[in-house]
């Protein structure tokens, strides 16, 4: 089934992508031999392309899978002012959708919608973090901990925030025990349930560096 989106919401993305201040590029990688999935990403992301010249949909060369170490698929990179580690695993819809227009402009942007205590804090972080953000389309409390992510890897270059659909790859689910959501692995060693406040996110990150 394509991709539909109602007029309505088309012209609210395009009201929101007036915003936009630099280029934004969106990198996506589709499973090899197509899925029903990456089909919905690919169209997806089309659609938003068309809605700005400012914002372009490209797919992802071999080079770039490697050198961004893309390890699933479907797969979205987005690049704004500089070349943030914001990605999305699966395909965003429901309510992921909204998180992956703020993406957008606040990548374009170059500034987080965050607290400035909390840029303080996460800029001052010089070590590599990934950061594993487990959601499902429906679930209504997984946007904030998916934004707080995304905002936090844009305010610093050593986050890598990854956003994964848990119900396309079942295997992470079992992997990293994913019994509800929003549900966060941080560095692989620490990780929590729900939506929590910002300042309790960037403990749990320090406390992965310690």
């Amino acid at each position: 089934m394509p991709v539909k989106i109602d007029e309505k919401t088309l012209e609210r993305v395009r009201e929101y992508f007036s915003k936009l201040e630099n280029n934004v590029r969106i990198y996506y990688a589709i499973p090899e031999g197509g899925s029903k999935y990456g089909t919905l990403v690919r169209e997806l992301l089309e659609i938003l392309d068309g809605l700005s010249e400012k914002v372009t949909a490209i797919e992802m060369s071999k080079k770039f899978i490697e050198e961004h170490e893309i390890d699933k698929r479907p797969a979205i990179v987005i690049h704004g002012k500089k070349e943030y580690n914001i990605r999305y695993f699966g395909v965003p819809m429901g309510y992921e959708f909204g998180v992956l227009i703020e993406d957008i402009v606040y990548a374009s942007k170059g500034v987080p919608d965050l607290p400035q205590e909390i840029i303080s804090k996460i800029s001052s972080i010089d070590r590599r973090v990934h950061i594993q953000v487990f959601v499902t389309p429906s679930c209504p409390y997984c946007p904030i901990m998916a934004k707080a992510s995304h905002m936090y890897a844009i305010a610093n270059l050593n986050i890598v925030a990854d956003v994964i659909e848990v119900m396309e790859f079942p295997s992470l689910a079992d992997k990293y025990k994913v019994y509800a959501v929003p549900k966060v692995v941080i560095n692989d060693e620490i990780e929590f349930e729900g939506a929590v406040p910002h300042e309790f996110f960037v403990e749990k990150i320090v406390e992965s560096l310690s």
